[in-house]
């Protein structure tokens, strides 16, 4: 069991807020995340949990509040406070950002085995053998035969260019991983292989994670924590299992009924 009190949240959230014009999305979030753990966002559509991924992973710029991140040598920085270049290389080397669409977080027009190495190549990798053996090790670890490394993503099936999508995010080895519905559109067989390997690393590789979806068993299946999210606002948080198995809230009451009528 994780030890939370025994360090720093990796990134605390403070009063976070997002509007598009008049209109306010998200309204007054805050939480702590810590190393390892793994935080689950559900809600309905439109209830707020992808324009807040968006706002952490710094891809939305928020209307008010504050997102700090634990650098490795600084502590806890203010992410909108740091220049454009360094949430560039912050997004390229401990952060990974996988998409419900997998071609989002693709290149499409090359092969799997360059899509995997480009974060390796940003970070100013240039050997082509050495790029390809790590490229050919994370193919493997998310159980992509090596044999497809120089195919095109476009010959993939969706599964596959999920599992992709993941090993390119990871190859840097980030501390914080960001997933907006990553088994959204998936067959129910292909999920639960996509969320047993997701598992399976998150836990090998210490990953913290941020998770949105509307799939409550994926929440179970992987978070130690979750927000539930209505009309902007945090309406419950908790252990996943406590919400889960004891809803306080009337929103949370339903979605989980909901869940489990025949």
């Amino acid at each position: 069991m994780m030890d939370f009190d025994a360090k720093p949240p990796l990134m605390r959230v403070q009063n976070l807020s997002c509007a598009y014009g008049s209109r306010t999305v998200v309204r007054d979030i805050s939480f702590d995340l810590w190393p390892g753990e793994v935080l689950a966002i559900v809600g309905e559509s439109g209830s707020g949990k992808t324009t807040l991924l968006n706002a952490v992973a710094a891809r939305h710029t928020p209307s008010d509040g504050h997102v700090s991140f634990d650098l490795r040598d600084h502590g806890l920085q203010e992410i909108y406070g740091m220049s454009e270049a360094q949430r560039r290389m912050l997004a390229r080397t401990d952060w990974g950002f996988v998409h419900q669409n997998a071609a989002d977080g693709l290149r499409m027009n090359v092969s799997a085995g360059a899509n995997v190495s480009e974060r390796l190549m940003a970070l100013g990798q240039r050997n082509y053998g050495q790029l390809r053996e790590q490229a050919i090790d994370w193919l493997e670890r998310v159980e992509i035969s090596p044999s497809r490394i120089d195919d095109r993503p476009h010959t993939f099936s969706g599964g596959m260019r999920q599992r992709l999508q993941i090993a390119r995010n990871l190859i840097t080895q980030p501390r914080l991983v960001f997933m907006d519905e990553p088994t959204s559109g998936l067959d129910v067989s292909v999920q639960a292989k996509l969320l047993d390997m997701m598992r399976t690393l998150t836990r090998q590789m210490n990953l913290a994670a941020i998770i949105v979806t509307h799939d409550l068993a994926v929440a179970r299946l992987l978070a130690q924590r979750m927000m539930v999210m209505q009309n902007g606002q945090a309406v419950e948080t908790g252990l996943t299992d406590q919400v889960l198995d004891d809803p306080q809230h009337p929103y949370t009451q339903l979605l989980v009924s909901s869940v489990l009528q025949p």
